[in-house]
């Protein structure tokens, strides 16, 4: 299941997700751009962890003085390139977002939104605890979820992904709750302000909890 986004849904295929998204989650992914895009100086250096295909790092390139953009799979890193082109504030690597391969302090801001935290798989403390890591003092951290108000339209365009076949067939019986399920073994699950609250309180951080359309909840970090 962690190898998902980088075998299965990647490049072209996760690209043409959002791609068939229906007007209310392309509203949904507009606003977490904007939301993001409002935290950026002209002067950051910042990362965004798993960028897939660059359809954050397109907005990011145009804000930020310089960018990297992490993922596990090459070929969307590869359509990145082919797609935007080699510009030279953006550079792009293939990287784990638990194991990263920067300097302590190195980043103004870190960015990991549409639900990363839990698409990733991976241990979500030490997610947060490598995105600190390489954070500068006086830098931001952004993670975002789906907010519960959302389930309808998130429920949609999955349905809408299945029948693309680009996840695998949903089992309704299961799928409920904020949670996703396929008989593929494809799992969509969410994170909400008491989870964030709670994974942040062990870095003895109080982060800032921010309901944005309706659809998000993005959860800020101000590192010291």
């Amino acid at each position: 299941m962690q190898g998902y986004y980088s075998e299965k849904l990647s490049a072209e295929r996760l690209q043409l997700c959002y791609e068939i998204a229906p007007p209310r989650v392309k509203q949904y992914l507009d606003a977490e751009i904007e939301f993001v895009l409002d935290k950026i100086r002209q002067t950051d250096l910042v990362l965004e962890l798993g960028c897939g295909y660059g359809r954050v790092l397109q907005k990011l390139v145009e804000k930020a003085k310089t960018v990297f953009g992490i993922d596990t799979s090459r070929a969307s890193l590869f359509l990145i390139e082919k797609t935007i082109g080699k510009i030279p504030s953006l550079h792009l690597s293939v990287m784990n977002a638990v194991e990263l391969g920067f300097s302590d302090r190195k980043f103004d801001r870190v960015i990991c939104i549409q639900n990363g935290i839990s698409a990733f798989k991976v241990n979500k403390r030490k997610l947060i605890e490598e995105a600190i890591r390489v954070t500068r003092s006086g830098g931001t951290i952004l993670f975002s979820s789906y907010s519960e108000r959302f389930w309808e339209d998130r429920l949609e365009w999955f349905r809408l992904q299945s029948e693309y076949g680009l996840i695998g067939e949903i089992d309704e019986n299961v799928s409920k709750d904020g949670i996703i399920v396929c008989k593929d073994g494809f799992r969509s699950d969410t994170i909400g302000p008491d989870e964030f609250i709670s994974l942040t309180s062990t870095y003895g951080i109080e982060p800032i909890i921010t309901e944005v359309d309706g659809s998000s909840i993005f959860c800020e970090i101000r590192v010291e």
